[in-house]
């Protein structure tokens, strides 16, 4: 379902791209296995007209009582629904490649949306966007839940709280209050999205266990390596990488460790050639020199 808005003549978001807030319910809290049962879009452009995307899924397995619970979700709302294989076509046409914004979205919506789009083999890229986790400004300013964060800033009471519209749009609200409530907190999509983040290091797949360091070398950022690069870890224990490929990890983070696998391998066999043309070339000197102290 697709509804349009009226145009939004106060808002002081900077906005050169178009800016897609999100909320997903799902069958539980796992990103690399449990599955999305509703999501809602609201997309923002530059101009300021709102257009909102929202489907309920079958997610083609059972939804955990304690998610239904939550959000009110049962297998039999969704047993009807369209699969996400089933939408994925229109949501990414819908998101184009406006940045993404959410509550907790950096380390659970955006990272299970990528995950759906993995699963059908679907090309929806989610790298070069930026990506504005509302709960981690909240966290920074006050510590609180969105509940509270809609009450704090918006002074509203959120009623219908777990169902995705109504989280999506209280999100909205509370991000475009935060940049009115702070004089420091800048409306510029790429601040906010760097602010957005939680951590030391960039994360380059969501989950965190990817990350780059301060040469910008992408390194494990979780476990016995954590801190080391790929490449390094690559040299000293080639079977790692296979052990994570096998293991419960994101299928995101399985691409991006894959991609640089891949990289450190043309890598390897670049220099190999190098050095074997090296080689080739000190042979053919040699020779050349051979012959000229004989006369040949």
């Amino acid at each position: 379902m697709k509804t349009r808005f009226f145009i939004i003549y106060d808002m002081n978001l900077n906005l050169n791209n178009d800016l897609a807030v999100f909320d997903i319910e799902s069958t539980g809290l796992d990103v690399s296995s449990d599955r999305i049962v509703e999501i809602a879009v609201l997309k923002i452009t530059p101009s300021g007209e709102q257009e909102e995307w929202v489907k309920r899924l079958n997610p083609q397995m059972p939804i955990s009582s304690e998610s239904t619970e939550i959000h009110g979700i049962s297998d039999e709302d969704v047993q009807n629904a369209p699969t996400f294989k089933d939408v994925a076509d229109d949501l990414a046409a819908f998101l184009g490649s406006a940045d993404l914004a959410g509550f907790n979205s950096n380390k659970f919506d955006i990272p299970m949306l990528a995950e759906e789009f993995l699963r059908v083999d679907h090309s929806f890229d989610v790298s070069n966007r930026k990506f504005i986790d509302v709960q981690n400004i909240f966290h920074k300013m006050e510590q609180r839940t969105l509940v509270a964060a809609y009450k704090f800033y918006c002074n509203k009471d959120l009623n219908d709280a777990h169902n995705a519209s109504a989280d999506t749009n209280a999100t909205f609200e509370v991000l475009k209050a935060q940049i009115e409530r702070y004089e420091d907190l800048k409306g510029d999509i790429e601040y906010l999205s760097e602010f957005s983040k939680n951590t030391k290091h960039e994360i380059i797949d969501f989950a965190g266990r990817l990350a780059k360091n301060k040469d910008g070398k992408p390194i494990y950022n979780f476990g016995k390596h954590k801190g080391k690069t790929i490449e390094e870890v690559a040299n000293q224990e080639p079977g790692y990488y296979g052990w994570m490929l096998n293991g419960n990890f994101p299928r995101y983070t399985k691409a991006v460790l894959k991609a640089e696998m891949e990289r450190i391998k043309a890598e390897r066999q670049r220099l190999k050639a190098i050095r074997k043309e090296k080689e080739q070339q000190k042979m053919e000197t040699k020779i050349d020199a051979l012959k000229n102290k004989f006369g040949q």
